[in-house]
């Protein structure tokens, strides 16, 4: 991701726990890319995702805060807080209220539509130099039911390729992963 929390890629399990809703290749469009924080706020099936939507809903005011603060010269996340303040009184009454704050690690506590309550350990990874780009990696413990359902989703939206000696057998196969 961008300091923008711009999705740059992700992978194919990312995709499914957080965006399956959105097509694979969204984060290839420069002018399309799925943005977190535009989501949280805008988009009705990522909302739903966090069971304590309003904690993340602060978090993530509070983090964009830092952002623009950080780059007042950069005009994008003031049009985009512009954008959000117009279009969200959810976003608009925290962010009067000048909350800032950094989070590089925690837990999320999600309600996915495929797999049901996920508890995820989350490390917000920042990527050395001065472009912002950062990795968040989802982490479930192991043998808890979150890893479980991981697995689950995995195998569930796992890309099918077509190995031709399967094909002819008539089997489909999932990706290597």
């Amino acid at each position: 991701m961008d300091r923008r929390n711009n999705v740059l890629a992700w992978n194919h399990l990312g995709h499914a726990l957080l965006a399956g809703h959105l097509a694979p290749e969204a984060p290839d469009r420069p002018g399309d890319r799925p943005k977190l924080t535009r989501m949280l706020f805008l988009d009705e099936q990522y909302r739903e995702l966090y069971a304590n939507w309003p904690d993340q809903a602060g978090l993530a005011v509070a983090a964009l805060r830092l952002v623009a603060d950080r780059h007042p010269d950069d005009r994008s996340p003031n049009e985009f807080i512009g954008q959000l303040t117009m279009r969200s009184d959810e976003f608009a009454s925290p962010w009067a209220q000048h909350p800032v704050r950094a989070y590089t690690s925690g837990v999320k506590h999600l309600r996915h539509p495929l797999v049901g309550a996920m508890e995820l350990s989350f490390e917000n990874l920042v990527i050395p130099g001065t472009s912002g780009r950062h990795v968040i990696a989802y982490t479930a413990e192991p043998g808890s039911p979150s890893e479980a359902a991981l697995r689950l989703l995995g195998s569930a939206t796992a890309p099918v390729t077509r190995d031709p000696a399967a094909v002819r057998r008539g089997v489909a196969t999932s990706a290597t992963r």
